[in-house]
């Protein structure tokens, strides 16, 4: 697989990797396209301690830039990591409207006022009731949200938790991601397959290898990878090891995204 679109640059208040450097990353394994996908959640500033707002015209214009000064070594698509929130709903409707970008990452990094990575969240909850509810909440946001395109590190809250995955069983939760798979698929949305599992030592792609197999198994076929780099060395990591579970799981097919519709790509392009 040869398009990572998941990247982040110093453009992302978590990320120090300068726009260029990610591109020469890219370009030197042989990448044939990628996209920048940098944060912004709008509401979160509350809950954060990191400002993950982007100043979208400077974006924009920063990532245009980037695209035509790499002509024709790489292309590099513009996307955007939107943080899904439902009292936003009515911002981020009306940002998705008018943002000319050919991707959006839909993504949830807070929980009922808490930032998942804060170990606020977990206090006075069973590990499982803090999983479970976060699963919760990433169904009630999609089943109102139509403001993005794939469906980001679905099960990220294990880079997270007290014991991350130690005690992790996606049967446990299966009822509840098996309704947002369905979803997804109802309404012609991406699953994200992430690489970033295996950079926060768990072990496995996010989602896990069972709900990706699950997803396949319910039809799904939308499906975008990215290695969530924040570093240039990060930039498709894993990636060799992705394709193979994806192809064990079923998938023969992967997508990627130009104006916001899907085209389809073999797993080994």
């Amino acid at each position: 697989m040869l398009c990572d679109f998941h990247i982040h640059t110093s453009f992302s208040a978590d990320s120090r990797s300068l726009p260029e450097t990610q591109a020469d990353a890219a370009a030197d394994l042989g990448m044939k396209k990628f996209c920048i996908t940098d944060h912004h959640d709008p509401g979160s500033e509350s809950m954060s301690r990191l400002h993950y707002i982007l100043d979208i015209p400077s974006y924009l214009s920063g990532i245009r830039k980037l695209s035509e000064k790499y002509q024709g070594i790489i292309q590099i698509r513009t996307g955007i990591e939107l943080g899904l929130m439902l009292r936003e709903q009515e911002t981020l409707t009306e940002l998705v409207r008018s943002l000319p970008v050919d991707f959006i990452l839909g993504s949830s990094h807070f929980t009922d006022g808490y930032d998942i990575y804060d170990r606020a969240y977990y206090e006075g909850k069973t590990e499982k009731e803090a999983y479970s509810r976060y699963f919760e909440s990433t169904l009630e946001r999609i089943r109102v949200l139509d403001c993005f395109d794939s469906l980001a590190h679905l099960d990220c809250i294990l880079r997270y938790g007290p014991n991350k995955n130690k005690n992790y069983r996606p049967a446990d939760y299966m009822d509840i991601i098996d309704e947002i798979l369905k979803l997804l698929i109802a309404r012609g949305k991406a699953l994200e397959c992430n690489t970033a599992g295996y950079k926060y030592g768990l072990g496995h792609l996010h989602p896990h290898e069972e709900i990706l197999r699950r997803y396949r198994e319910l039809g799904g076929e939308l499906l975008t990878v990215g290695s969530d780099g924040h570093r240039p060395e990060e930039i498709g990591k894993e990636f060799i090891r992705a394709e193979s579970i994806l192809k064990a799981c079923g998938f023969r097919y992967y997508t990627v995204y130009r104006n916001r519709r899907p085209v389809f790509l073999k797993l080994d392009d």
